[in-house]
């Protein structure tokens, strides 16, 4: 199943109408611009479009990605209250346009220390996850490329965000590992044995069967350098042998994998978003 992050310029239906014109199973949008705080109510002419093209199109594992401004690991209490009420408003407009996972970065500690970034996650969502306008919708703790103080970046962390959750509200919280960001922070899948290998070890400390979303994308820099910088399938640093392995196991096969590779146009004027999923489709057939 693959999809890609599309623009809701013009209307949010217009990112599901252009991930049918790519020919993809699915799509990942912001439900609102994601370099601001606030933004206005979804008007109800608006969702009720939403939700009819995504009905007559058969995508239902619609992602959605929060803000990058929000931090829910925040030390400074006025960026910690402000991130977990803009992330509330976040899965409210997810509730309202019955999208199921919504993705996040957990947070950056900001020197606060790992021990105290996690734990004000964990409070964070526990809040959310039990708030009554929360709706339904899974929230996706995203693997990180480890930059600063973000956390996320490795497996274990995840695991220890996952276990704090209470339990009523742990079938709401799940996992969105980005192939990137782990090669990013120390995870080798330069091969088809080495991808194998962290497959292995994110089932063990994680458990694969809490993997909802996939995010791919080859990445410009090298294995280990903590730099998030997204490339085209096969033409960056991880290869083509990661995302062979990926497409064809078959415990991931009805999950989103979603593109995040950049936009625009290649050399032969095709969209690169045709060409990666020829690419992703070669393995996946």
């Amino acid at each position: 199943m693959f999809g890609s992050h599309l623009s809701i310029a013009g209307g949010m239906h217009n990112a599901l109408l252009e991930a049918h014109r790519l020919t993809f199973d699915t799509v990942q949008v912001f439900t609102k611009n994601q370099q601001q705080w606030s933004a206005k109510p979804l008007d109800p002419a608006a969702i009720k479009e939403f939700r009819h093209h995504a009905d007559r199109l058969g995508f239902e594992k619609i992602v959605a990605h929060a803000s990058y401004l929000i931090n829910l690991a925040a030390a400074d209490p006025a960026i910690w209250d402000k991130s977990v009420r803009g992330f509330l408003h976040e899965m409210e407009r997810c509730n309202q346009l019955h999208i199921p996972y919504l993705v996040i970065h957990p947070g950056a500690h900001v020197g606060a220390g790992e021990a105290a970034g996690i734990e004000k996650i964990i409070t964070a969502l526990n809040h959310l996850l039990e708030a009554g306008k929360s709706g339904t919708v899974t929230v996706c703790l995203e693997t990180t490329a480890g930059q600063g103080s973000c956390l996320g970046c490795k497996f274990e962390q995840l695991a220890e965000m996952i276990a704090g959750i209470k339990q009523t509200q742990k079938h709401r919280i799940a996992v969105c590992v980005d192939t990137c960001h782990i090669l990013a922070a120390g995870y080798d899948i330069t091969t088809t044995e080495s991808t194998r290998k962290m497959l292995h070890e994110l089932d063990r400390v994680i458990g694969l069967k809490l993997v909802k979303v996939w995010h791919f994308n080859d990445s410009k820099k090298p294995l280990g350098s903590h730099v998030d910088r997204h490339e085209h399938i096969g033409r960056g640093q991880i290869g083509l042998e990661c995302f062979n392995v990926l497409c064809t196991d078959p415990r991931l096969k009805n999950i989103p994998k979603i593109l995040e590779t950049p936009k625009g146009k290649a050399p032969d004027q095709q969209d690169w978003d045709t060409l990666n999923l020829a690419v992703l489709r070669s393995f996946a057939r």
